[in-house]
């Protein structure tokens, strides 16, 4: 069955490992016929939560009007949503984090997002995979606080110069990761 699904990435590397990685997934989720939309969060203008509660009263999903306008209805009507990005100091990159955040849009309104897939590819520098807890673990408890279905990781540690990922198995696993939908 043809899903819509959501790729939110948290590069700005757009010759990176975890973009490497995502290109991978998509085209792979593309060729099993499912409608893929990308947002390249490191590429637009999102900013933090505000805590105004004031969401969807406006017209759109936050009051504060950046990008992030344009990403909540495509996650809105999206079957899956799948979350890329490398670690930053052990978490998620400012780049990511902002849309993370303002879910709490949707749950403000009462917008139900429940029966959701959602899936995360991630990288690091490091060679020890613990590193990537800083973005698995906040995933992974947000997407069942969001009633949402984890189908998959690809965590792959050891990756930090541009092209490092081609000495992994990285960009077969995201591709693989494709199935799970």
């Amino acid at each position: 069955m043809s899903k819509k699904i959501v790729v939110i990435t948290g590069s700005p590397r757009k010759k990176g490992n975890s973009f490497a990685m995502t290109d991978a997934f998509v085209q792979a989720a593309k060729a099993k016929g499912h409608t893929v939309t990308r947002f390249d969060t490191a590429m637009m203008k999102i900013g933090g939560c505000h805590a105004c509660e004031t969401c969807f009263q406006t017209g759109k999903a936050c009051s504060f009007d950046d990008d992030f306008n344009r990403i909540a209805p495509a996650i809105l009507e999206a079957d899956a949503i799948v979350y890329t990005m490398p670690v930053y100091w052990y978490s998620i990159p400012a780049q990511i984090k902002g849309v993370i955040d303002r879910i709490y849009s949707f749950c403000v309104a009462g917008k139900d997002l429940a029966g959701k897939e959602c899936g995360l590819i991630a990288c690091c520098e490091e060679n020890d995979k613990t590193v990537l807890d800083g973005v698995r673990i906040p995933l992974e408890r947000s997407a069942a606080l969001l009633n949402w279905k984890m189908v998959g990781e690809v965590l792959i540690p050891g990756v930090l110069n541009i092209g490092d990922i081609e000495k992994t198995d990285g960009c077969a696993q995201a591709a693989a990761l494709a199935d799970q939908f």
